[in-house]
């Protein structure tokens, strides 16, 4: 049987203990099913563009466990087969682009609306469309970045001083409000997916007053037993995107209603390891393997 090659794409400006320790853990895991899988960054690969085009057919796949969209388009263009593709990766990176595919498939979410697009050179020029907006959503009000991670970039605005000075904070970056589902404050569920299957989950909670309930901004987690909803609902999320693996954060709605949060398509997992030994980035190397044989 023929033994797999594949390229392990990191950032080339992420380079931290907490990410070197999931790069070795893909590494570890490629040992373990006799992979062969060489790590490389994207600053590597970009700036070698002929050695990029003409490795194309000499590796079996590419575990893509970073958000540089272009460079996922071209290895993709060059013939390289990606987990997760482009698309998925593109869709998770932006959380309007998140909504848009999950209200295609009929998921439910907390209320939410786009900003209207602004410009670095005026910024939010003109702010009577804030006015609207109050008329769809009340305060508090959650305020999202499209493009952030780990709870950064996600704020709780009360009122509208506030909210205004969050524009001026931001802009132009695109946004999306969305309404503060109360019931979930400081906790919420992050669901692993690996082939359309929930390998592990996690209850995330907050001690303090903050309103996110992510680890890396001081949340505590404990293993957490999903329901069949959850599940489903996690599954039909990387479904409706097309993820091969990917973290779900659910929150709980009122009168038990689950709703999602969040798609990641490159979810550490860590967190979930220490909390449920389940190792993530064994099990999707064996979801790889697998993949590849049925698709000889």
């Amino acid at each position: 049987m023929k033994r797999l090659s594949g390229i392990l794409v990191v950032n080339h400006f992420l380079n931290t203990v907490k990410y070197q320790e999931l790069y070795e853990k893909f590494l570890d895991a490629a040992k373990e099913y006799s992979i062969d899988l060489v790590m490389k960054t994207n600053a590597d690969l970009l700036m070698d563009m002929e050695a990029l085009k003409e490795n194309a057919g000499k590796v079996d796949f590419v575990l893509f466990w970073d958000k540089d969209i272009r460079l996922a388009q071209l290895m993709e263009s060059f013939g390289y087969r990606l987990f997760n593709n482009s698309k998925a990766v593109e869709i998770c990176d932006d959380k309007s682009y998140t909504y848009l595919k999950l209200l295609e498939a009929g998921i439910s979410m907390p209320k939410t609306i786009f900003s209207p697009k602004t410009f670095g050179t005026v910024k939010y020029a003109k702010t009577d469309f804030v006015a609207q907006l109050e008329q769809q959503l009340d305060y508090p009000m959650v305020v999202k970045e499209c493009y952030g991670s780990f709870g950064m970039q996600v704020y709780l605005v009360k009122n509208r001083k506030e909210l205004l000075a969050k524009l001026e904070e931001t802009a132009p970056e695109p946004l999306i409000f969305q309404e503060f589902i109360e019931e979930s404050a400081g906790r919420d569920v992050r669901i692993q997916v690996i082939g359309d299957e929930v390998v592990a989950s996690m209850y995330r909670y907050s001690d303090s007053e903050d309103f996110r309930a992510n680890l890396s901004i001081g949340g505590k987690m404990k293993a957490y037993t999903p329901s069949q909803e959850e599940m489903d609902i996690a599954v039909a999320c990387c479904k409706a995107i097309g993820l091969d693996f990917a973290g779900v954060d659910l929150l709980f709605g009122k009168d038990g209603k689950v709703l999602v949060c969040e798609v990641n398509s490159n979810a550490h997992f860590k967190n979930i390891y220490d909390c449920t030994k389940v190792n993530a980035a064994s099990l999707i190397l064996e979801h790889i393997k697998n993949r590849l044989a049925k698709e000889q």
